[in-house]
């Protein structure tokens, strides 16, 4: 019986130990690309991609063509880059324990130097925090000072593309 000698590429192994070790073990927030904020200024309801003062986060999933009507499948650039990303995320898995959005996140990150992706990490932790303490019942002045912490908690997320 013949068999292949197995050999780890330690600079994969390396990189794929850092994604592990930089991932918190709590929910994560979506790619930034796919956050929405829900603003109401002067008493009128906006969408933007950028924080604003007292918003309510909300995530999309774009729409990936309409493969079915055509009997054709036309992908773009951008949706065959998530369809790789997705699958990547999959092998991956039972070595990392990873699910396809703790996987993107990695990836986007790993750009970031060392000190940013720790602060991506804080920055996460507390906005999570935040928006889960604003879902219960404060007192009006809690809720503007919480708001307040909230909005410069995004903007520094958004501002380190995180």
């Amino acid at each position: 019986m013949y068999t292949i000698p197995f050999r780890i590429n330690t600079a994969i192994a390396g990189k794929l130990l850092l994604l592990l070790a930089s991932l918190p073990a709590h929910a994560q927030l979506p790619a930034p690309s796919r956050t929405i904020y829900k603003c109401e200024v002067a008493g009128k309801i906006a969408y933007t991609d950028v924080p604003c003062l007292g918003a309510k986060r909300l995530d999309v999933v774009p729409a990936r063509g309409v493969d079915k009507l055509s009997g054709t499948s036309r992908v773009g650039a951008t949706v065959a880059r998530e369809y790789h990303q997705e699958n990547m995320a999959r092998i991956w898995k039972p070595l990392s324990g990873m699910n396809e959005q703790q996987y993107a996140t990695a990836v986007r990150r790993q750009a970031l130097d060392a000190g940013a992706q720790r602060e991506c990490r804080a920055l996460e932790a507390a906005i999570v925090d935040n928006e889960r303490i604003e879902q219960h019942g404060l007192a009006r002045e809690s809720r503007e000072t919480l708001a307040q912490d909230t909005l410069s908690l995004r903007q520094r997320y958004h501002e380190l593309r995180c």
